[in-house]
C-alpha cells in the first residue's frame, strides 16, 4: 500500500455501540442540532418512501427507527444515517404488490420477509469481510440504473400530483401514456399543492441544505387542506399516524415466498452494499483512516433484520441524511438515536395532524428525491472524460425503464459485471520503448503531430519490452499470449523479450502455466525471456509457488526493465531512435 493510502482501521474495535465509545459531553450540542435537522429532513422523506413502497406511513417511520438503532448498535461508521430509502423501495414495491394480489396484510408480510432476507445477506457478507463486493458496480452503470429508478419514481407519482387514478398497468411506458391521457381530468387543487411543495422543496435546497423545505411544504399543504376543506374537493389525504409502538414478531414465512423473493433480495442487497460503501467512503469516521465497509454492511443488515421483525421493510444507508448529520455538526450515532426519539414523540402527540397531509404533497417530495438521484452532472462528466462509457449509462437507463424494474436493475448489475470482466479479459498490452536519454521505458506516442523532446523514444535492437496491464488469470491468459505473439511478428529478429510486470498484480494457476509454456516456446525459438518489475506481493508469491520463477530462472527476474536489458548478453548496445 502506498504511503498516501489510508491505513486500515483496527480490527480489534468493539462491536457494540462503537460510535458511542469514548463519547464526550462536548459532542452533545452538535448531536442534538444534527438530530433535529435530521428529523426535519427525514420525517417527510420516510413517510413518502413508505408510500412509494406501498406500505403504511408508520412503516416508514419504523424502518427509520429500526435502521438507526441497529446501525448505532453494531455499525462502524459514526455518521451513517440508515432508514427507508427511495433507491431500493421502487425495486421491491412492484414485485411485492404483484405477489400480494391486492391484500394489504400480505403485502406487509412479504415486505417483512424480504427485509429479513436482505438483512441476512448483508450480515453474512459483512461477517465474511466481503466489502469488496460493493466495488463490482461501475460508476457509469450505477449512474444509469439510478436514473432509471428516478424515472420510475417520477412516473409513479404523477397520478398523485395530478389527482387522477393510477393505471393498473405494470409497464412504465403504459402508465406514463395513461397519465398523459388523463391530463384533462387533473384536479387543480392537487396540482397546485404538488407543484407548490415541489417548488418549495427545490427552492429551500438551493438556499441551503439545512433548510427543511419538504417539511415546510407538507405543513403548509396540510394547513391549506384543513383550512379550505380540500379533502371534500377531491384531494386525497394521508390519514392519521398511530404512535410508533414496536411489536416484535416474525411474519408467517412460506418456503415458496422465500424462493420467489431470493433473486429480488440479492438485487436489493447488492444495491445496499454499493450505496453503503459509497456513503461510508464519502463520510469516514476518521479522515485518513480507511472505513471498515464490511462492518457497515453488518450494521445496515441488522437494521433490515430489526425492521423485518417490526412490520417494516428493508433499509439502506442514506447519502443526503448522512450529509445533513455531518453538515450540522453531528459527532456520533447519538444524532440518529435522538432523531428516533423525537419522531416517536411527534407521531404520538401530533400524529392526528397527518390526516390533513395531501398525497399530492408526498408525491411531490418523492419527485424531488427522484430528481436528486438523476445525476445529470455525472452523465456529462462520463461523456466528456471516458471512452464510450456513456453508452453504459444509456444502456442501464434503458434496461431499468423498458423492463420490469427489478429485472432491469438486475440486468444493469450484470452489465456492470460483464463490462468489468471484458476489461479484465481484454487488457491493454503495450510495447514499451526507452525515453531518449533516460533509463525509463514508456509506451511510445505514435501518431502525435507535436512531440516534446521529453517524450521521444528509442528502441534497442533485438529487444521487445511487453507490458500487460492486468492480472494474469485464466480469463485473459490466451489473449495476452496472442498479443505477445502479434508484437513479436510485427517486430521480427527479437532475441530478448522483457515482460514488464508492474501491472500484473495477481497470477493464477492458468496464467502461470500459460506464461511458462510461452517461455519454453520462445526459448525453443532462440528468444530469451526475462521478467521485470513484478512488485505485487500476491503476484510474487504466486510466481514462486507455481514454478514460474523456476521456469524463468532466478537470474532472469529484475527490478527494472533497463536492468534486464543491460544484463542480458544477447542484447546489442546500439539503439535506433524513433
Amino acid at each position: 500500500m502506498s504511503s498516501g493510502s489510508p491505513s486500515p482501521r483496527p480490527s480489534t474495535s468493539p462491536w457494540l455501540f462503537a460510535s458511542l465509545r469514548g463519547y464526550k459531553w462536548s459532542w452533545l450540542s452538535g448531536d442534538i442540532m444534527a438530530g433535529l435537522m435530521l428529523v426535519a429532513i427525514v420525517l417527510p422523506g420516510q413517510i413518502a418512501t413508505a408510500h412509494l413502497a406501498g406500505m403504511p406511513a408508520e412503516a416508514g417511520l419504523m424502518a427509520f427507527a429500526a435502521g438507526s438503532i441497529a446501525f448505532a448498535a453494531v455499525g462502524g461508521n459514526r455518521f451513517i444515517s440508515v432508514g427507508a430509502d427511495s433507491t431500493i423501495a421502487p425495486i421491491f414495491a412492484t414485485v411485492i404488490a404483484v405477489m400480494a394480489l391486492g391484500d394489504p396484510s400480505r403485502h406487509v408480510a412479504l415486505a417483512a420477509i424480504l427485509a429479513l432476507l436482505v438483512g441476512g445477506m448483508l450480515v453474512i457478507t459483512g461477517l465474511l469481510r466481503a466489502g469488496w463486493l460493493a466495488d463490482l458496480l461501475s460508476v457509469p452503470v450505477t449512474t444509469g440504473f439510478l436514473a432509471g429508478i428516478s424515472i420510475h419514481i417520477i412516473v409513479g407519482q404523477l397520478p398523485g400530483v395530478l389527482g387522477v387514478a393510477a393505471s393498473p398497468d405494470s409497464h412504465l411506458l403504459l402508465r406514463f401514456f395513461d397519465v398523459l391521457g388523463k391530463l384533462p381530468q387533473a384536479n387543480p387543487y392537487a396540482v397546485t399543492i404538488g407543484v407548490a411543495v415541489l417548488a418549495a422543496t427545490i427552492g429551500a435546497h438551493q438556499l441551503g441544505p439545512r433548510i427543511p423545505g419538504a417539511l415546510f411544504g407538507l405543513v403548509a399543504a396540510a394547513l391549506a387542506t384543513w383550512q379550505f376543506g380540500l379533502a371534500a374537493r377531491g384531494v386525497e389525504t394521508l390519514g392519521a399516524l398511530s404512535a410508533i409502538v414496536p411489536s416484535f414478531s416474525l411474519p408467517a414465512i412460506a418456503l415458496d415466498d422465500i424462493v420467489a423473493l431470493l433473486p429480488l433480495a440479492a438485487t436489493v442487497s447488492l444495491v445496499c452494499m454499493m450505496q453503503t460503501a459509497a456513503v461510508a467512503r464519502a463520510f469516514p469516521s476518521t479522515p485518513g483512516v480507511a472505513e471498515d465497509v464490511s462492518r457497515d454492511f453488518v450494521g445496515v443488515g441488522a437494521g433490515s433484520l430489526l425492521a423485518g421483525t417490526t412490520g417494516a421493510f428493508a433499509v439502506d444507508a442514506s447519502p443526503p441524511s448522512t450529509a445533513i448529520i455531518v453538515d450540522a455538526g453531528g459527532r456520533s450515532q447519538m444524532a440518529q438515536l435522538l432523531a428516533v426519539l423525537v419522531i416517536g414523540l411527534l407521531a404520538a402527540l401530533a400524529g392526528a395532524a397527518a390526516a390533513y397531509v395531501p398525497r399530492a404533497a408526498l408525491d411531490a417530495v418523492l419527485i424531488y428525491i427522484a430528481l436528486r438521484i438523476f445525476h445529470v452532472g455525472d452523465m456529462i462528466r462520463i461523456a466528456r472524460h471516458s471512452s464510450g462509457e456513456i453508452y453504459l449509462v444509456v444502456a442501464s437507463i434503458a434496461l431499468v425503464v423498458l423492463l420490469p424494474i427489478q429485472m432491469g436493475v438486475g440486468l444493469a448489475i450484470v452489465l456492470s459485471l460483464i463490462h468489468s470482466t471484458y476489461l479484465l479479459a481484454r487488457p491493454n498490452c503495450a510495447r514499451l520503448e526507452r525515453l531518449k536519454g533516460t533509463t525509463v521505458w514508456w509506451p511510445p506516442q505514435r501518431g502525435t503531430k507535436r512531440r516534446s523532446p521529453a517524450t521521444e523514444t528509442e528502441t534497442v535492437p533485438g529487444v521487445l519490452v511487453f507490458a500487460p496491464a492486468a492480472p494474469l488469470t485464466f480469463i485473459n491468459a490466451d489473449y495476452i499470449r496472442g498479443r505477445l505473439d502479434a508484437a513479436l511478428a510485427e517486430t521480427g529478429n527479437i532475441r530478448l523479450v522483457v515482460i514488464e510486470a508492474a501491472g500484473i498484480t495477481l497470477i493464477d494457476y492458468t496464467g502461470a502455466q500459460s506464461l511458462i509454456e510461452t517461455i519454453e516456446r520462445l526459448r525453443h525459438r532462440g528468444i530469451d525471456v526475462a521478467l521485470a518489475r513484478l512488485e505485487a506481493d500476491r503476484a510474487i508469491a504466486a510466481a514462486q509457488r507455481s514454478g514460474l520463477v523456476d521456469a524463468l530462472g532466478a537470474d532472469h527476474v529484475f527490478h527494472s526493465v533497463e536492468e534486464a536489458v543491460q544484463q542480458r548478453p544477447a542484447v546489442s548496445a546500439t539503439t535506433t531512435e524513433r
